[in-house]
């Protein structure tokens, strides 16, 4: 595997939480520094050494609502 995809979502009560696509990998952290962190260490641990993917996506959802 060359690359795996999380997607990353602002949790409801604050913070971040995200999900690998394809892999069963879930983290959360109050920031995105630390959410950043989080995901390479998850990502480490669920993979056998020298088998992680090289490549780490974030693709970070985002909701705004706008009101009239």
């Amino acid at each position: 595997m060359v690359e795996i995809v999380f997607v990353v979502d602002e949790a409801p009560e604050g913070g971040f939480t995200a999900r690998a696509i394809g892999e069963s990998i879930f983290t959360e952290a109050d920031s995105l520094d630390e959410l950043r962190a989080n995901v390479r260490s998850a990502v480490e641990c669920h993979f056998d050494e020298g088998s992680a993917p090289k490549v780490i996506r974030l693709h970070i959802v985002r909701d705004e609502i706008l009101a009239t």
